[in-house]
């Protein structure tokens, strides 16, 4: 029975799945505005640091206000309305929640957040994939021993990436490469969040009105988020990582079989089996037409002549040879996709991607010469953006992971473009997210 089928059923018997958000900004936003549309789903409640910010938010994807319990979560329960406050573990350690979507960007709090989740017994879709890519391996495990699974957010691309490899693996098709796309150029690594609009495309107008984050969206255009997805997709699904960091090979949709190939077969891959993330414009900044910017994309191989010969009979766009086929989604639409995740954790009990080795990491790297006492802020900001780096050469490096170089002071001077240690900053020992990264660094080992 398909997924929407099973939702109208709970609906019909009156037994929704009952989901608690941590985090209502931009992306839990999206997600917010599709709830109310879809059956078989309760939100009971909503965390936020700002309980008002999140009222506001609400109203903002039309939600009624009446649905809106400021008394308890027990009160909205029997109301069917959602509580919104801002204590989080009072959302975790209800019994009657089922899946908690934490969705607040912050990589040290969404470990926090699952941990406790898995504690008390729940699913966690974990929209923060900041944390998935420093410690997705190890929350994974965790969860698995909970008896509760741990899932990456469909909408966001890297799971809809591990739903294209799974598609081309079931299928019996060996994956060349997968990944998304990107607006790129070389000099966006040391984009500030003064600078991200002019290189966004985007107006300071149009990014007041959609409520967008200037640190999170330069996130996106340094490269640490590229960087960061591909890190969770190399670990969920073992495709291997280039050795020297993400290339961003320039190509339209019709090229992307030709440069996700062996580089001994004329493309651009160090070997089968890889992630890459392709751009959407020429090295010299012009824009490539039919692009795949904001979608992601398998480059999948036919191993026999019969494979090909069908490739050609059912005018499936190739490279030269005929062997390379790429399928793809020119968009994805973020929070507006995470009830798919939720329903398939709840009703088919399957995650929407999950971390199963540690293979990739992502290292912060500095933006420009950083001296003795500044302090980090992490991706997006104006210190580092995040190099995606095998884990064993990031392990034998000692290399820091991004997502925890935030608000911590340096202890040695950094050249722009040096990947950071842990010797070379003053790192808080005392959080969960800290305790299991190098629990997950014992371990896995980098293999």
């Amino acid at each position: 029975m398909s997924l929407h089928r099973q939702l109208q059923q709970r609906a019909a018997e009156g037994r929704p799945i009952r989901v608690a958000l941590i985090g209502a900004g931009k992306f839990g936003s999206m997600y917010l505005a599709q709830v109310p549309r879809t059956p078989g789903v309760h939100l009971v409640g909503i965390a936020d640091l700002s309980p008002e910010t999140a009222c506001r938010n609400l109203a903002r994807v039309g939600w009624d206000a009446q649905r809106v319990q400021a008394a308890n979560l027990d009160a909205a329960l029997r109301d069917g309305n959602t509580h919104v406050g801002d204590d989080w573990r009072a959302l975790v350690r209800h019994p009657a929640i089922d899946i908690i979507v934490e969705c607040t960007g912050h990589p040290i709090a969404a470990v926090d957040h699952c941990l406790e989740a898995f504690a008390q017994g729940k699913h966690v879709v974990n929209v923060t994939v900041e944390a998935d890519a420093f410690c997705g391996p190890l929350l994974a495990r965790k969860a698995a021993q909970a008896g509760v699974l741990y899932s990456l957010a469909f909408g966001d691309q890297p799971a809809l990436i591990c739903d294209l490899v799974d598609w081309a693996r079931t299928c019996g098709f060996p994956v060349v490469a997968a990944g998304r796309g990107h607006k790129w150029l070389p000099h966006y690594s040391e984009s500030t969040p003064d600078t991200v609009w002019q290189h966004w495309g985007l107006n300071a107008e149009q990014a007041e009105r959609g409520g967008l984050n200037p640190k999170m969206f330069n996130s996106f255009l340094d490269g640490s988020k590229p960087a960061i997805e591909s890190t969770a997709v190399a670990n969920a699904t073992g495709l291997d990582v280039p050795s020297g960091g993400l290339l961003y090979p320039p190509a339209s949709i019709e090229d992307i079989p030709f440069v996700t190939r062996p580089r001994s077969e004329g493309g651009v891959l160090e070997k089968k089996g890889m992630v890459e993330v392709i751009s959407s414009l020429e090295t010299d900044g012009r824009v490539i037409p039919y692009d795949i910017r904001m979608g992601v994309w398998v480059t999948v191989e036919g191993e026999t002549d019969y494979v090909r010969h069908c490739f050609e009979e059912y005018k499936a766009h190739t490279d030269p040879s005929g062997r390379y086929f790429t399928l793809y989604k020119r968009w994805h639409l973020i929070g507006l996709e995470v009830g798919y995740s939720v329903a398939s954790l709840a009703l088919r009990r399957e995650p929407t991607g999950v971390a199963q080795a540690f293979v990739a990491d992502v290292v912060a790297t500095a933006k420009r010469d950083l001296q003795v006492g500044e302090m980090l802020d992490g991706e997006g900001g104006y210190t580092v953006w995040g190099k995606l780096t095998p884990a064993a050469a990031s392990l034998a490096a000692g290399g820091l992971p991004l997502g925890l170089a935030h608000g911590i002071k340096l202890l040695r001077p950094v050249k722009k473009g040096q990947s950071l240690s842990w010797a070379d900053v003053a790192i808080d020992t005392g959080t969960q997210a800290y305790a299991v990264r190098r629990e997950m660094e014992t371990m896995f080992g980098g293999g």
